[in-house]
């Protein structure tokens, strides 16, 4: 276990280091775009997963525009979710400050927001308003915060506005984890006040697991509620028909 996790460290900081040079020397040649830099993101989580001996499966078309909303587990699920597609998060205010990954989530053009704050919302509101004009798809995760994956809690639908009110497809995606040794996947969640380092060491120990990713069909909705609810709906549904399969 000791080598294990001494490997997958090595291996994670160089990815990281690697992730960070490619940006660097993409920069040289100037300004980077948005949708170049969801694209850059994209590049760079793949490594990611590698460097931790994650393989992941993906079932559905990834989405090329509009909004995607999914279940929240872990900080993983970031890296999984920009390694299947270019892509915008909307985040947190406190991933800007985690160490490393908060700087790759800037340059990838993540959209922070404070929770707690109105004025936050909407400004992060009028952004993704901007952005879904954009042929990159913007990734919420409406729970607002990850869990343990018993079940899936209530989607919030005031995010679910900007893409509404643009008309633009919204799709639903639904995350699991699969441990090699039939652990829970519970065992890979990040929930509760469980500090960032002692999960990533956790991570770093587990044995090979797999990341599946499904993608639901996209819909356009006239309001946010029913939005809000009907992906809430097929996200537990795809998690659920993922756990009979298991």
């Amino acid at each position: 276990m000791i080598l294990r996790v001494g490997w997958r460290a090595a291996a994670l900081a160089l990815a990281l280091a690697g992730c960070f040079l490619r940006y660097g020397l993409i920069r040289l040649r100037g300004p980077l775009g948005l949708p170049q830099r969801a694209r850059w993101l994209q590049d760079a989580c793949r490594p990611v997963l590698s460097s931790l001996s994650i393989q992941y499966r993906v079932e559905g078309d990834a989405p090329r525009e509009g909004l995607v909303v999914a279940n929240h587990l872990s900080y993983l699920d970031i890296a999984l979710l920009s390694a299947a597609m270019p892509c915008f998060f909307v985040a947190k205010a406190e991933v800007r400050r985690w160490p490393y990954f908060g700087r790759a989530a800037c340059l990838g053009g993540t959209l922070f927001i404070d929770r707690a704050s109105r004025a936050s919302a909407e400004k992060v509101a009028s952004a993704m308003a901007e952005r879904l004009a954009l042929p990159v798809p913007i990734l919420l995760f409406p729970e607002g915060t990850s869990s343990d994956g018993s079940t899936v809690m209530r989607f919030h639908p005031r995010l679910f506005e900007p893409a509404v009110l643009a008309r633009v497809p919204i799709t639903p995606a639904a995350i699991r984890y699969r441990l090699s040794n039939g652990a829970q996947e519970r065992d890979l969640c990040w929930f509760g006040d469980e500090e960032f380092l002692p999960h990533l060491w956790k991570v770093l120990r587990a044995p090979e697991f797999t990341a599946e990713l499904r993608f639901g069909a996209a819909k356009i909705y006239l309001d946010s509620r029913t939005a809000a609810e009907a992906t809430h709906a097929e996200v537990a549904a795809m998690r659920t028909a993922s756990l009979v399969s298991q």
